[in-house]
């Protein structure tokens, strides 16, 4: 079976990594294994209605959600394709609710996300994960690691005036992701900008526990990645979050950095609550799925979406398509 799958054209770009990017590419690794034939369209700018008009009636077309709610044109497209939106995260554009409503199918990472969706089908793909070697433990356990845009969408400026209130504490931060210029520096945080995949698993190697302050976040892949390495996290209590920590990790009020060092100073002044963490940590990462996965439920949504669309085209529309 085939379908269309229309990307942001930075999808790839090593400077500007992002969850969705790599679930993405992860996505279309998986359905070619199971058999899909799938068409990669990158859209620019306001090109989506130029690529959808060039698409013949009745195909099926998987729509990254950045790409999807910037603009109404596929509402124009009910009826003449069949139209799944795999929304990373929601309220990423003005035309959301619209376009939403008028997609045959929706796609999210979490159940909180499938939450806010105003449409008539969201169904729950969570991201995968790549299983590795537990990460050691240090001495200290005050090697922390943040994983993201240094932003504050991610929170950054929570995480520095936490780590203020923890100067008598030994610790060590990475925050590993893209810097403005702008970004404020701190004096014992690395900013070490994007990482390789690779690059970033040698890191979680020497990482005793994971921080996500992030004031929005649908599920939290950052944080699964970490807990897949049975990494502990500290995060805010926001969107998805709860989802992918479980019981594995602290959870603080959104935008408090004073709840985040007093979670931060507990982690790194009690051993027994690390022991329990960690324990956790590693039981969570067995229950977290494979990238195989979300591919399977994405993999049944749009076959069954397509039969849809194959009682629904007309004959001569179905030879147009090459069906």
């Amino acid at each position: 079976m085939r379908v269309h799958l229309l990307l942001p054209e930075g999808v790839d770009d090593p400077r500007r990594p992002s969850g969705g990017n790599v679930y993405d590419r992860r996505l279309v690794a998986e359905l070619t294994r199971l058999g899909w034939e799938v068409v990669e369209h990158p859209v620019t700018g306001d090109g989506l209605g130029e690529v959808l008009a060039a698409l013949p009636d009745g195909e099926l077309a998987l729509v990254d959600g950045l790409v999807a709610s910037t603009t109404p044109v596929l509402v124009a497209e009910r009826g003449r394709l069949r139209t799944v939106v795999l929304l990373h995260m929601p309220g990423a554009g003005p035309h959301e609710t619209e376009v939403l409503g008028a997609v045959d199918a929706v796609v999210t990472p979490s159940a909180w996300a499938a939450g806010q969706v105003p449409a008539r089908r969201a169904v729950v793909a969570v991201p995968g994960v790549d299983p590795g070697p537990p990460a050691a433990a240090s001495a200290g356990s005050g090697r922390l690691l943040a994983v993201g845009p240094a932003t504050a969408a991610k929170g950054y400026d929570v995480l520095l005036a936490a780590l203020d209130r923890l100067g008598d504490l030994d610790w060590e931060c990475r925050w590993v992701g893209p810097v403005d210029a702008g970004a404020p520096r701190h004096g014992r945080v690395t900013l070490t900008g994007p990482l390789t995949p690779a690059e970033l698993d040698g890191v979680r190697s020497a990482t005793d526990l994971v921080v996500a302050p992030s004031r929005r976040e649908s599920y939290g892949m950052a944080v699964a990645e970490g807990l897949a390495r049975g990494i502990p996290v500290v995060a805010s209590d926001v969107g998805g979050h709860q989802e992918a920590v479980g019981d594995a990790g602290l959870l603080v009020p959104t935008g408090d950095a004073v709840a985040l060092a007093d979670a931060l100073r507990r982690w790194l002044t009690d051993p027994g609550l690390r022991a329990r963490l960690r324990e956790r940590a590693a039981r969570r990462a067995r229950e977290l799925p494979g990238w195989d996965r979300p591919a399977a439920t994405v993999a049944a949504l749009l076959a069954d979406v397509n039969r849809a669309a194959g009682d629904a085209v007309s004959p001569g529309s179905r030879q147009r398509a090459g069906g």
